[in-house]
């Protein structure tokens, strides 16, 4: 089982990556900071007669990890009630990838793969987080990608999100589960 983790925070080392090391301790993965990544934004050109053209930037490295991929986990913290721009950016460009002719298997590959996603807010983000999961899941539905499974922490200063035990406890959940099916999948 491949897992690649796409990490939307700005802050290295943020409440929303300490939870994300939670899920994924022990894990082999791949970790993919779209911070340190130049993914420019989409220029729409779904109905130009050209269509889309190729962009001058990292976002294949995107493609290829999902192509590598089983399980993805989308990890990012909530801003202004969504997910951060990084990740926004990274997610707007489906649009593109879907109908890259470079890459034709995308979207039936998409239909074999689990999606996770991990976030931490500040302010009541089991409520006010859940505009967050449910842009993930009408985003799952539209590429037809298993939606998996979510977690919401509450954290708002560095490290707090270690004091939220019912998310610790949900990572911890997961971060076994993630295990025992790496081991099944390598026999």
């Amino acid at each position: 089982m491949k897992i690649t983790t796409f990490i939307g925070s700005s802050r290295a080392n943020g409440n929303t990556e300490i939870l994300t090391d939670i899920v994924t301790k022990n894990v082999t993965h791949r970790r993919i900071y779209l911070k340190d990544i130049m993914i420019k934004p989409i220029h729409d050109l779904r109905h130009d007669m050209k269509g889309f053209r190729p962009v001058a930037d990292d976002y294949d490295q995107i493609i290829e990890a999902i192509l590598e991929s089983d399980v993805l986990i989308f990890s990012t913290p909530v801003y202004w009630y969504s997910m951060t721009g990084l990740m926004k950016n990274m997610i707007d460009r489906l649009s593109q990838a879907i109908r890259d002719e470079r890459y034709p298997e995308l979207k039936e590959h998409l239909k074999t793969v689990n999606a996770i996603v991990v976030t931490v807010g500040g302010d009541i983000p089991r409520i006010k987080a859940l505009p967050l999961i449910q842009q993930f899941k009408y985003t799952f539905d539209f590429l037809s990608i298993n939606f998996s499974t979510y977690i919401i922490g509450q954290g708002r200063r560095p490290g707090d999100v270690v004091k939220d035990e019912q998310a610790v406890a949900e990572a911890l959940l997961l971060n076994e589960k993630l295990k025992l099916e790496s081991k099944s999948n390598a026999h």
